[in-house]
Protein backbone atom coordinates (compact mmCIF):
# COMPACT_ATOMS: atom_id res chain seq x y z
CA UNK A 1 0.00 0.00 0.00
CA UNK A 2 0.88 3.68 -0.79
CA UNK A 3 -0.12 4.76 3.13
CA UNK A 4 3.99 5.01 3.87
CA UNK A 5 4.61 7.29 1.57
CA UNK A 6 1.77 9.38 1.64
CA UNK A 7 2.47 13.38 3.08
CA UNK A 8 2.20 14.38 6.52
CA UNK A 9 -1.11 16.11 5.54
CA UNK A 10 -3.11 13.77 4.48
CA UNK A 11 -2.76 10.81 7.59
CA UNK A 12 -5.81 11.98 9.02
CA UNK A 13 -7.76 11.77 5.92
CA UNK A 14 -6.15 8.37 5.00
CA UNK A 15 -7.65 7.04 8.61
CA UNK A 16 -11.39 8.44 7.52
CA UNK A 17 -10.21 5.56 4.45
CA UNK A 18 -10.17 2.60 6.30
CA UNK A 19 -13.46 3.09 7.76
CA UNK A 20 -15.54 2.68 4.32
CA UNK A 21 -12.73 0.61 3.08
CA UNK A 22 -14.38 -3.39 1.79
CA UNK A 23 -12.98 -6.37 2.66
CA UNK A 24 -11.04 -7.92 -0.64
CA UNK A 25 -12.52 -10.66 -2.09
CA UNK A 26 -11.11 -12.95 -4.99
CA UNK A 27 -12.26 -11.07 -7.81
CA UNK A 28 -12.26 -7.44 -5.92
CA UNK A 29 -9.21 -6.57 -4.02
CA UNK A 30 -8.65 -3.97 -0.72
CA UNK A 31 -7.40 -1.24 -3.05
CA UNK A 32 -9.87 -1.41 -6.16
CA UNK A 33 -12.29 0.09 -3.25
CA UNK A 34 -13.44 2.92 -5.45
CA UNK A 35 -13.41 6.27 -3.27
CA UNK A 36 -14.82 9.47 -3.67
CA UNK A 37 -13.34 12.68 -2.79
CA UNK A 38 -14.47 16.05 -2.09
CA UNK A 39 -15.32 18.33 -4.58
CA UNK A 40 -14.88 22.55 -4.37
CA UNK A 41 -16.89 25.65 -5.94
CA UNK A 42 -14.39 27.85 -7.17
CA UNK A 43 -14.13 31.39 -5.64
CA UNK A 44 -14.76 34.40 -7.96
CA UNK A 45 -10.96 35.01 -8.41
CA UNK A 46 -10.44 31.60 -9.36
CA UNK A 47 -13.18 31.52 -11.99
CA UNK A 48 -11.26 34.65 -13.15
CA UNK A 49 -8.37 33.26 -13.59
CA UNK A 50 -9.12 30.13 -15.31
CA UNK A 51 -11.27 32.25 -18.11
CA UNK A 52 -8.41 34.26 -18.37
CA UNK A 53 -4.73 32.49 -19.43
CA UNK A 54 -2.41 33.80 -17.45
CA UNK A 55 0.72 34.04 -20.06
CA UNK A 56 3.26 30.90 -19.12
CA UNK A 57 5.76 32.24 -17.29
CA UNK A 58 8.15 28.77 -17.36
CA UNK A 59 8.60 29.46 -21.42
CA UNK A 60 9.32 33.21 -20.28
CA UNK A 61 13.18 34.36 -20.58
CA UNK A 62 12.66 36.15 -17.29
CA UNK A 63 12.34 32.81 -15.64
CA UNK A 64 15.61 31.11 -14.40
CA UNK A 65 16.23 27.45 -16.37
CA UNK A 66 16.19 25.36 -12.62
CA UNK A 67 12.25 27.24 -12.36
CA UNK A 68 12.08 26.09 -15.25
CA UNK A 69 11.79 22.14 -14.01
CA UNK A 70 9.52 22.93 -11.42
CA UNK A 71 6.75 22.90 -14.38
CA UNK A 72 2.73 23.74 -13.46
CA UNK A 73 2.19 24.22 -10.08
CA UNK A 74 -1.94 24.89 -9.40
CA UNK A 75 -2.60 27.06 -6.39
CA UNK A 76 -5.26 24.16 -5.70
CA UNK A 77 -2.72 21.52 -5.48
CA UNK A 78 0.04 22.17 -3.90
CA UNK A 79 -0.06 20.34 -0.93
CA UNK A 80 3.57 20.57 0.25
CA UNK A 81 5.81 23.66 2.24
CA UNK A 82 7.86 23.05 -0.93
CA UNK A 83 5.90 23.51 -3.14
CA UNK A 84 3.95 26.22 -1.77
CA UNK A 85 6.89 28.63 -1.62
CA UNK A 86 7.46 27.12 -5.19
CA UNK A 87 4.45 28.95 -6.36
CA UNK A 88 5.10 31.98 -4.58
CA UNK A 89 8.11 33.07 -5.47
CA UNK A 90 7.90 32.13 -9.49
CA UNK A 91 4.01 32.64 -10.18
CA UNK A 92 3.34 35.21 -6.91
CA UNK A 93 0.35 33.69 -6.36
CA UNK A 94 -0.80 32.30 -3.08
CA UNK A 95 -1.90 28.91 -2.50
CA UNK A 96 -6.05 28.59 -2.32
CA UNK A 97 -7.98 27.17 1.03
CA UNK A 98 -6.36 24.58 3.53
CA UNK A 99 -3.10 22.71 2.62
CA UNK A 100 -5.46 19.35 3.58
CA UNK A 101 -8.00 20.38 1.20
CA UNK A 102 -5.07 20.87 -1.44
CA UNK A 103 -3.92 17.60 -0.91
CA UNK A 104 -7.73 15.77 -1.51
CA UNK A 105 -8.27 17.97 -4.92
CA UNK A 106 -4.68 17.29 -6.16
CA UNK A 107 -5.44 13.03 -5.04
CA UNK A 108 -8.95 13.62 -6.21
CA UNK A 109 -7.80 14.53 -9.82
CA UNK A 110 -4.95 11.95 -10.11
CA UNK A 111 -6.67 9.11 -9.35
CA UNK A 112 -9.60 10.54 -11.61
CA UNK A 113 -12.73 9.68 -9.06
CA UNK A 114 -15.91 11.13 -9.15
CA UNK A 115 -16.42 14.24 -6.40
CA UNK A 116 -18.91 14.70 -4.06
CA UNK A 117 -19.85 17.66 -1.47
CA UNK A 118 -17.75 18.06 1.54
CA UNK A 119 -20.81 17.57 3.25
CA UNK A 120 -21.66 14.49 2.10
CA UNK A 121 -18.40 12.23 2.58
CA UNK A 122 -18.96 8.73 3.00
CA UNK A 123 -16.81 8.16 5.95
CA UNK A 124 -18.20 7.08 8.71
CA UNK A 125 -15.89 8.91 11.79
CA UNK A 126 -16.66 12.03 9.80
CA UNK A 127 -20.66 11.51 9.34
CA UNK A 128 -20.68 10.55 13.19
CA UNK A 129 -18.56 14.02 14.17
CA UNK A 130 -21.16 15.67 11.64
CA UNK A 131 -24.23 14.22 13.74
CA UNK A 132 -22.67 15.64 17.01
CA UNK A 133 -22.00 18.93 15.95
CA UNK A 134 -25.92 19.00 14.46
CA UNK A 135 -27.09 18.03 18.54
CA UNK A 136 -25.47 20.89 20.03
CA UNK A 137 -25.95 22.88 17.20
CA UNK A 138 -29.63 22.26 18.01
CA UNK A 139 -28.75 23.49 21.82
CA UNK A 140 -27.73 26.28 20.71
CA UNK A 141 -30.15 26.99 18.54
CA UNK A 142 -32.85 26.52 21.59
CA UNK A 143 -30.65 28.73 23.54
CA UNK A 144 -30.64 31.32 21.21
CA UNK A 145 -34.46 31.52 21.08
CA UNK A 146 -35.01 31.46 24.82
CA UNK A 147 -32.50 34.04 25.53
CA UNK A 148 -34.24 36.38 22.78
CA UNK A 149 -37.65 36.08 24.41
CA UNK A 150 -36.05 36.99 27.60
CA UNK A 151 -34.50 40.21 26.24
CA UNK A 152 -37.83 40.71 24.81
CA UNK A 153 -39.60 40.90 28.19
CA UNK A 154 -36.83 42.52 29.87
CA UNK A 155 -37.10 45.67 27.49
CA UNK A 156 -40.97 45.65 28.07
CA UNK A 157 -40.57 45.12 31.57
CA UNK A 158 -40.96 48.74 33.78
CA UNK A 159 -37.77 49.88 34.63
CA UNK A 160 -38.85 50.67 38.64
CA UNK A 161 -38.93 46.97 38.52
CA UNK A 162 -35.22 46.11 37.42
CA UNK A 163 -34.09 48.35 40.02
CA UNK A 164 -33.69 51.51 37.93
CA UNK A 165 -32.80 52.55 34.18
CA UNK A 166 -29.33 52.19 34.93
CA UNK A 167 -29.63 48.81 36.20
CA UNK A 168 -32.03 47.75 33.17
CA UNK A 169 -29.55 49.10 30.78
CA UNK A 170 -27.12 47.01 32.50
CA UNK A 171 -28.62 44.17 31.92
CA UNK A 172 -29.81 44.85 28.75
CA UNK A 173 -26.33 44.85 27.68
CA UNK A 174 -25.19 41.87 29.37
CA UNK A 175 -28.09 39.89 27.83
CA UNK A 176 -27.06 41.41 24.64
CA UNK A 177 -23.50 40.14 24.73
CA UNK A 178 -24.28 36.83 25.63
CA UNK A 179 -26.94 36.35 23.03
CA UNK A 180 -23.55 37.05 20.51
CA UNK A 181 -21.31 34.40 21.85
CA UNK A 182 -24.42 32.19 21.54
CA UNK A 183 -24.88 33.42 17.39
CA UNK A 184 -21.27 32.44 17.44
CA UNK A 185 -21.35 29.36 19.47
CA UNK A 186 -24.34 28.02 17.32
CA UNK A 187 -21.68 27.50 13.87
CA UNK A 188 -18.18 27.99 15.15
CA UNK A 189 -17.84 24.13 14.91
CA UNK A 190 -19.49 23.80 11.47
CA UNK A 191 -16.88 22.27 8.71
CA UNK A 192 -18.73 23.91 5.93
CA UNK A 193 -18.79 27.31 7.66
CA UNK A 194 -14.61 26.91 8.26
CA UNK A 195 -14.33 25.74 4.45
CA UNK A 196 -15.87 28.64 3.10
CA UNK A 197 -14.10 31.00 5.39
CA UNK A 198 -10.74 29.42 4.24
CA UNK A 199 -11.32 29.62 0.76
CA UNK A 200 -12.23 33.20 0.79
CA UNK A 201 -16.16 32.79 0.29
CA UNK A 202 -16.99 33.95 3.81
CA UNK A 203 -19.93 36.41 4.11
CA UNK A 204 -19.54 39.66 6.36
CA UNK A 205 -22.80 40.16 6.88
CA UNK A 206 -22.94 37.36 9.39
CA UNK A 207 -21.85 36.93 12.88
CA UNK A 208 -19.57 34.11 12.47
CA UNK A 209 -17.78 35.21 9.32
CA UNK A 210 -16.71 38.41 10.85
CA UNK A 211 -15.61 36.55 14.37
CA UNK A 212 -13.34 34.40 12.17
CA UNK A 213 -11.95 36.96 10.55
CA UNK A 214 -11.21 39.08 13.61
CA UNK A 215 -9.75 36.21 15.44
CA UNK A 216 -7.28 35.63 12.14
CA UNK A 217 -6.38 39.31 12.28
CA UNK A 218 -5.37 39.10 16.12
CA UNK A 219 -3.03 36.39 15.52
CA UNK A 220 -0.57 38.07 13.45
CA UNK A 221 -1.71 41.36 11.75
CA UNK A 222 -2.69 43.30 14.54
CA UNK A 223 0.70 42.38 16.44
CA UNK A 224 2.71 43.42 13.44
CA UNK A 225 0.59 46.63 13.23
CA UNK A 226 1.14 47.31 16.91
CA UNK A 227 5.09 46.24 16.73
CA UNK A 228 5.37 49.14 13.98
CA UNK A 229 3.66 51.33 15.42
CA UNK A 230 5.32 51.18 18.85
CA UNK A 231 8.54 50.53 17.74
CA UNK A 232 8.29 54.09 15.36
CA UNK A 233 6.57 55.62 17.82
CA UNK A 234 3.41 56.48 15.98
CA UNK A 235 2.66 55.98 20.09
CA UNK A 236 2.50 58.82 21.79
CA UNK A 237 4.16 60.84 19.29
CA UNK A 238 0.92 61.20 17.32
CA UNK A 239 -1.68 60.05 19.85
CA UNK A 240 -1.40 58.94 23.89
CA UNK A 241 -2.55 55.75 23.04
CA UNK A 242 -4.71 53.53 20.64
CA UNK A 243 -6.40 50.28 20.46
CA UNK A 244 -6.80 49.20 16.86
CA UNK A 245 -10.07 47.76 16.11
CA UNK A 246 -10.16 47.89 12.23
CA UNK A 247 -7.71 46.14 9.53
CA UNK A 248 -6.17 49.10 7.78
CA UNK A 249 -4.33 47.94 4.30
CA UNK A 250 -2.69 50.25 2.45
CA UNK A 251 -1.87 50.45 -0.99
CA UNK A 252 -0.16 52.87 -3.64
CA UNK A 253 -1.62 51.84 -7.19
CA UNK A 254 -1.51 48.10 -7.18
CA UNK A 255 0.78 47.27 -4.92
CA UNK A 256 0.32 47.44 -0.76
CA UNK A 257 2.62 48.30 1.82
CA UNK A 258 3.59 46.96 5.03
CA UNK A 259 3.26 49.02 7.99
CA UNK A 260 6.46 51.04 8.07
CA UNK A 261 7.65 50.30 4.85
CA UNK A 262 8.90 52.90 2.86
CA UNK A 263 7.63 54.68 -0.28
CA UNK A 264 9.18 55.99 -3.03
CA UNK A 265 8.81 59.76 -3.11
CA UNK A 266 7.36 59.86 -6.95
CA UNK A 267 4.59 56.62 -6.25
CA UNK A 268 3.36 58.57 -2.95
CA UNK A 269 2.66 61.79 -4.70
CA UNK A 270 -0.65 60.70 -5.50
CA UNK A 271 -3.10 59.39 -2.74
CA UNK A 272 -2.89 55.96 -1.23
CA UNK A 273 -6.11 53.63 -1.28
CA UNK A 274 -7.23 52.17 1.77
CA UNK A 275 -9.02 49.14 2.59
CA UNK A 276 -10.87 49.07 5.71
CA UNK A 277 -11.77 46.14 7.36
CA UNK A 278 -14.84 46.42 10.08
CA UNK A 279 -15.77 43.76 12.28
CA UNK A 280 -18.63 45.15 14.05
CA UNK A 281 -22.18 44.87 12.58
CA UNK A 282 -23.93 47.96 10.75
CA UNK A 283 -22.32 51.42 9.08
CA UNK A 284 -20.00 53.97 10.50
CA UNK A 285 -19.07 56.99 9.70
CA UNK A 286 -15.45 58.05 9.76
CA UNK A 287 -13.08 60.26 9.08
CA UNK A 288 -9.48 60.02 7.96
CA UNK A 289 -6.33 62.00 8.83
CA UNK A 290 -2.97 61.37 6.84
CA UNK A 291 0.36 63.11 9.48
CA UNK A 292 3.80 63.80 8.92
CA UNK A 293 4.92 63.56 12.02
CA UNK A 294 9.07 64.74 11.08
CA UNK A 295 8.76 68.25 9.66
CA UNK A 296 12.32 69.66 10.12
CA UNK A 297 12.10 73.19 12.63
CA UNK A 298 14.81 74.97 12.29
CA UNK A 299 14.66 77.49 14.68
CA UNK A 300 13.65 75.66 17.55
CA UNK A 301 16.12 72.99 16.45
CA UNK A 302 13.38 69.93 16.37
CA UNK A 303 10.33 68.63 14.59
CA UNK A 304 7.04 69.48 14.30
CA UNK A 305 3.87 68.18 12.67
CA UNK A 306 2.20 68.75 8.89
CA UNK A 307 -1.52 67.55 8.21
CA UNK A 308 -1.12 65.93 4.82
CA UNK A 309 -4.49 64.95 3.57
CA UNK A 310 -8.27 65.07 5.86
CA UNK A 311 -11.82 63.84 4.70
CA UNK A 312 -14.49 63.31 6.39
CA UNK A 313 -18.13 61.65 6.52
CA UNK A 314 -16.91 58.48 4.70
CA UNK A 315 -18.99 55.20 4.84
CA UNK A 316 -17.80 51.87 5.79
CA UNK A 317 -18.88 48.81 6.23
CA UNK A 318 -17.95 45.08 7.03
CA UNK A 319 -19.02 44.48 3.35
CA UNK A 320 -17.84 47.73 1.84
CA UNK A 321 -14.28 48.17 3.43
CA UNK A 322 -12.77 50.09 0.52
CA UNK A 323 -11.60 54.10 0.83
CA UNK A 324 -10.11 55.03 -2.46
CA UNK A 325 -9.00 58.76 -1.53
CA UNK A 326 -8.42 59.50 -5.20
CA UNK A 327 -12.03 58.34 -6.10
CA UNK A 328 -12.95 60.48 -3.06
CA UNK A 329 -10.98 63.80 -4.66
CA UNK A 330 -12.62 62.96 -8.32
CA UNK A 331 -16.28 63.27 -6.69
CA UNK A 332 -15.65 65.92 -5.13
CA UNK A 333 -14.84 68.52 -7.95
CA UNK A 334 -18.02 67.10 -9.50
CA UNK A 335 -19.91 68.32 -6.30
CA UNK A 336 -20.98 72.01 -6.25
CA UNK A 337 -22.31 72.29 -2.87
CA UNK A 338 -19.63 72.74 -0.84
CA UNK A 339 -21.17 71.44 2.28
CA UNK A 340 -21.56 67.71 0.75
CA UNK A 341 -18.32 67.44 -0.83
CA UNK A 342 -16.11 64.94 2.11
CA UNK A 343 -12.40 66.15 1.53
CA UNK A 344 -11.60 68.78 3.74
CA UNK A 345 -7.49 68.80 2.96
CA UNK A 346 -6.28 67.31 -0.32
CA UNK A 347 -3.67 65.31 -0.64
CA UNK A 348 -0.04 66.88 -0.42
CA UNK A 349 2.34 64.68 -1.69
CA UNK A 350 4.92 63.74 1.41
CA UNK A 351 8.48 65.22 0.81
CA UNK A 352 11.81 65.01 2.83
CA UNK A 353 14.92 67.08 2.69
CA UNK A 354 18.40 65.60 1.95
CA UNK A 355 20.66 65.16 4.58
CA UNK A 356 17.28 64.62 6.99
CA UNK A 357 16.14 61.67 8.61
CA UNK A 358 12.93 59.76 7.28
CA UNK A 359 9.73 60.83 7.35
CA UNK A 360 6.38 58.87 9.02
CA UNK A 361 3.50 59.41 7.38
CA UNK A 362 0.76 57.91 10.09
CA UNK A 363 -2.62 57.07 8.56
CA UNK A 364 -5.37 57.60 10.96
CA UNK A 365 -9.10 56.24 10.64
CA UNK A 366 -11.20 58.18 13.30
CA UNK A 367 -14.55 57.33 13.59
CA UNK A 368 -17.41 60.35 14.30
CA UNK A 369 -19.36 60.39 17.05
CA UNK A 370 -22.88 59.14 16.88
CA UNK A 371 -22.58 59.06 13.22
CA UNK A 372 -22.76 62.54 13.16
CA UNK A 373 -21.57 64.35 10.17
CA UNK A 374 -18.65 67.22 10.22
CA UNK A 375 -18.75 70.63 8.54
CA UNK A 376 -16.70 69.56 6.23
CA UNK A 377 -15.82 73.94 5.66
CA UNK A 378 -14.99 74.73 9.05
CA UNK A 379 -12.35 71.39 8.34
CA UNK A 380 -10.86 72.90 5.35
CA UNK A 381 -9.71 75.85 7.56
CA UNK A 382 -7.29 74.07 9.29
CA UNK A 383 -3.47 74.88 9.14
CA UNK A 384 -1.90 72.23 7.83
CA UNK A 385 1.75 73.40 9.31
CA UNK A 386 2.20 72.87 13.24
CA UNK A 387 -1.45 70.25 12.79
CA UNK A 388 -1.95 68.65 16.34
CA UNK A 389 -3.74 65.35 16.23
CA UNK A 390 -4.40 65.40 19.95
CA UNK A 391 -6.30 68.77 19.83
CA UNK A 392 -8.09 67.50 16.27
CA UNK A 393 -9.25 64.18 18.24
CA UNK A 394 -10.41 66.03 21.24
CA UNK A 395 -12.15 69.22 19.78
CA UNK A 396 -14.43 66.76 17.65
CA UNK A 397 -14.62 64.02 19.85
CA UNK A 398 -13.38 60.84 17.47
CA UNK A 399 -12.58 57.51 18.11
CA UNK A 400 -9.38 56.14 16.91
CA UNK A 401 -10.24 52.99 15.05
CA UNK A 402 -7.31 51.84 13.89
CA UNK A 403 -3.98 53.37 12.23
CA UNK A 404 -0.82 52.18 10.00
CA UNK A 405 1.39 53.92 8.46
CA UNK A 406 4.36 54.61 6.16
CA UNK A 407 7.57 56.38 5.63
CA UNK A 408 9.28 58.35 3.03
CA UNK A 409 12.96 59.78 2.20
CA UNK A 410 15.51 61.79 -0.06
CA UNK A 411 15.37 59.99 -3.51
CA UNK A 412 16.38 61.07 -6.43
CA UNK A 413 12.54 61.45 -7.46
CA UNK A 414 12.33 64.04 -4.40
CA UNK A 415 13.43 67.15 -6.10
CA UNK A 416 11.23 67.00 -8.93
CA UNK A 417 8.09 65.94 -6.06
CA UNK A 418 9.03 69.22 -4.20
CA UNK A 419 9.23 71.29 -7.19
CA UNK A 420 5.29 69.87 -8.72
CA UNK A 421 4.25 70.50 -4.88
CA UNK A 422 5.28 73.84 -4.33
CA UNK A 423 8.19 73.39 -2.49
CA UNK A 424 10.91 73.87 -5.15
CA UNK A 425 12.98 76.36 -2.76
CA UNK A 426 13.21 73.52 0.13
CA UNK A 427 14.53 71.07 -2.33
CA UNK A 428 18.20 73.37 -2.11
CA UNK A 429 18.13 73.06 1.13
CA UNK A 430 20.47 70.03 2.69
CA UNK A 431 21.00 69.03 6.50
CA UNK A 432 24.10 68.49 7.62
CA UNK A 433 25.40 66.95 10.98
CA UNK A 434 27.14 70.07 13.37
CA UNK A 435 30.50 68.92 13.79
CA UNK A 436 30.94 68.92 17.39
CA UNK A 437 34.89 69.88 18.40
CA UNK A 438 36.77 67.57 20.87
CA UNK A 439 37.76 69.13 24.38
CA UNK A 440 40.98 70.56 24.49
CA UNK A 441 42.65 67.90 26.62
CA UNK A 442 41.73 65.21 23.84
CA UNK A 443 43.05 67.52 21.10
CA UNK A 444 46.07 66.02 19.44
CA UNK A 445 48.99 68.28 18.71
CA UNK A 446 51.57 68.11 16.09
CA UNK A 447 54.45 66.70 18.75
CA UNK A 448 51.97 64.12 19.53
CA UNK A 449 51.49 63.04 15.63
Amino acid sequence: MAMASMAPSMRQFSLCLRCVRQPGTANRPVNATSLRFLSTTPAVRDQVQSETPAPAQAESKDVPEYMRKWGKLDPNRVEDKRTERRLIRRDGVQPIGSRRRRAVLRRTAIRKQEEIPFEQLPYQCFQEARKVLLEDRQEKLTAIATQKLRLKNLMEQDPAVSGGQAAKDARIRSMKNHLNELIILADINDPIVKKKFEDGLGDMNKPIYRYLADQKWRKYKRLVLQQRLTQMDVVPDFLPALDPVVDIDLAFGRKGYAPGEFVDSKISEGPPRLNVQSFEPGEKLVSVVVVDGDIPDVQKDGFTYRCNFIASNIKISPTNPSIPLTQLSQEDHKIKDPAAKRVALPWEAPWANKGAPYHRLAVFVLEQPEGKPLDVQTLAKIKRYGFILRSFVDKYKLKPLGATLFRTKWDENMAGVMKRAGYGSQAKVEFKRKRVEPLPYKRRTERMR
